[in-house]
């Protein structure tokens, strides 16, 4: 089973998430800042473009051996998948289309979510922005693994499993963390998908399905690109919550890896957060950083000071200590 992790609890702090406070202090400083708030109206452009790219890969997809199948949903489809949901990342911000049109945010994701296979553009948004509002918050932060968790996935090799079992624990861990009722965008967001996944099947047959879920599923799990969910917030260094990473692969996550930077400002596009960074690059070269998300999985598995509980929690304001 491996070595077993050093940690048998979460970090626990009684400090207000960083971010905030951060933020105003960097705007005091460097008020332009304020001017690279707003959406990004390229997005929309490379967000459809890579929606496209998988729908026609269907066609592809559909005669190929299932071997190759899995070959391609590793090597490719989930990578798109992949930057597909971090385009839903983007939209759950209201970046693609700005604050004042909500609705048009709301229909890209449901595109943007089609190569996916499984509704989450809805859902995520509902759960996303309140991981930024209450980051670490013990009863409202999904992002955070669960007690159980980090109590059965203690060791290098269950570890390795965790990493590769993700994709399920992000899709379940809000029904048990913080579960709320449907929205009716949800139920749209849910007829849309499954409509678009039975056209598939109906003209194309289950193997163009399958690329898209398998590809969505590995991607999501022990895959390089999956490595910043990990780097994220993980608690490599003691006192720092939010980690950053400027490598490669921010070209094809649109900078998700600025993360720092995105939790500071959120209301600026991922192709504007380089620039976030080198206006106030005293404030994000002296923090702990990553430079390999792959690195970042591998030490995750392999040192004992790592694991599920190396995250910072916060008791939820008004419950018992």
């Amino acid at each position: 089973m491996g070595q077993k992790v050093s940690r048998s609890d979460f970090e626990w702090v009684y400090t207000e998430e960083p971010h905030a406070s951060r933020r105003k202090i960097i705007l005091e400083k460097y008020p332009q800042i304020k001017k690279l708030f707003g959406h990004d109206p390229n997005f929309k452009w490379v967000a459809g473009a890579m929606v496209l790219t998988q729908i026609l890969a269907l066609f592809v997809v559909k005669d190929l051996s299932w071997s190759w199948l899995l070959v391609a949903a590793y090597c490719f489809g989930g990578i798109i998948n992949h930057s597909l949901m971090l385009a839903v990342h983007e939209i759950s911000h209201n970046l693609a289309f700005g604050h004042s049109r909500p609705m048009h945010n709301r229909i890209l994701g449901f595109i943007c979510n089609l190569p996916i296979g499984l509704p989450m553009s809805i859902s995520f948004k509902k759960y996303h922005l309140e991981h930024h509002r209450y980051q670490g918050d013990e009863a409202i932060d999904t992002d955070i693994p669960t007690l159980l968790e980090a109590r059965l996935f203690d060791t290098t090799f269950g570890k390795f499993l965790w990493v590769c079992l993700q994709p399920f624990f992000y899709i379940f861990r809000p029904l048990v963390i913080n579960p709320k009722p449907p929205t009716r965008l949800e139920i749209i967001n849910t007829v849309v998908q499954l409509t678009f996944n039975a056209l598939i099947v109906y003209f194309l047959g289950w193997k163009p399905l399958a690329y898209l879920l398998i590809g969505s599923i590995l991607a999501m799990g022990l895959h390089p690109v999956a490595g910043h969910f990990i780097s994220e917030h993980y608690m490599f260094a003691k006192g720092f919550e939010t980690y950053s990473y400027y490598g490669p692969l921010n070209w094809i996550t649109f900078n998700v890896g600025y993360h720092n930077e995105h939790h500071d400002f959120p209301a600026v596009p991922g192709s504007r957060l380089p620039e976030v960074k080198r206006i106030a690059k005293e404030f994000y070269d002296t923090m702990p950083q990553h430079t390999s998300w792959t690195r970042v999985l591998y030490d995750f598995i392999m040192d004992p000071a790592v694991g599920p509980y190396a995250r910072v929690k916060r008791r939820q304001r008004g419950l018992a200590s």
